[in-house]
């Protein structure tokens, strides 16, 4: 039988499975400890930041599914997945949301002189990418910000961290893709996070980032998201059926006299 190929990612320790897939119970400034430590030990480190959409999608398709549980860190980057997280008994720490991250990252790069890489800026519209490059390169002078698609042999040179804005699933397979073919100590997911880091996009203020309701302001300012956002319905639906699961997975094991762990400590007696 032939073995299956051993994925190049490490499984995130410390986390919560949700729908299927692996999320951290963290917070921000543990975050960025821990990757600062793995890149002081020089290890590589990928991280991902699902979100109900993400979930949903993963639901439906197996590999997307299991590229995410390989990420060294996958952040609850959506109020939704603490609340699914709450529902279902597996409570997570707080929300980390990837611009956050993607921000303090920058703001190291910028104080270290590290060079970051970023792949699929702004759809790949030239003309956007250049100009948000320009804003990033002005924000963090000391930092070396590039974009890839004007870098020429960009694999054969050292960063890092890369940035992957080609959105849900695309940047996580890009990523998987590139992983091994480049001398990168960072790679990370973050979709349309710089629009916000560079004024391309307004974010929600922080009142109504702390009610959870960053989601309902993107809303509003993007209308167009409100096909997007259907899928938050579905998501909400399948958290309810995993915990009906639970508890009647649980109901049933009280009827029937056999409780895992309980169990089997009392075929030893």
């Amino acid at each position: 039988m032939a073995k299956s190929k051993k994925s190049p990612f490490k499984k995130a320790e410390n986390s919560v499975k949700i729908l299927g897939v692996r999320v951290d119970s963290t917070s921000t400034s543990s975050v960025l400890k821990k990757i600062c430590r793995r890149m002081t030990k020089g290890k590589k480190t990928v991280i991902f930041t699902p979100n109900p959409e993400f979930l949903v999608s993963a639901g439906q398709n197996l590999g997307f599914k299991k590229l995410l549980n390989s990420a060294d860190i996958c952040l609850p980057d959506g109020i939704g997945l603490v609340w699914a997280a709450k529902i279902l008994g597996k409570p997570l720490k707080t929300r980390v949301a990837g611009v956050d991250v993607a921000e303090r990252l920058l703001e190291l790069a910028n104080k270290k002189g590290w060079r970051v890489g970023i792949a699929r800026a702004r759809r790949g519209v030239v003309k956007e990418r250049r100009q948000q490059i320009k804003i990033l390169q002005q924000k963090y002078p000391q930092a070396k910000i590039a974009a890839l698609e004007d870098t020429p042999g960009w694999q054969k040179e050292n960063w890092q961290i890369i940035f992957a804005c080609q959105g849900m699933r695309k940047q996580e397979e890009w990523i998987k893709k590139n992983f091994s073919k480049t001398n990168t100590l960072v790679f990370m997911g973050v979709g349309g996070a710089l629009d916000f880091l560079s004024g391309f996009a307004p974010r929600a203020p922080v009142f109504i980032r702390k009610m959870g309701l960053e989601w309902l302001f993107r809303l509003l300012v993007q209308p167009w998201r409100w096909r997007r956002q259907r899928v938050l319905l579905k998501f909400v639906w399948l958290v309810i059926l995993e915990r009906l699961k639970i508890v009647f997975h649980f109901g049933n094991s009280l009827s029937s006299g056999k409780i895992e762990g309980f169990d089997n400590c009392s075929k030893k007696r």
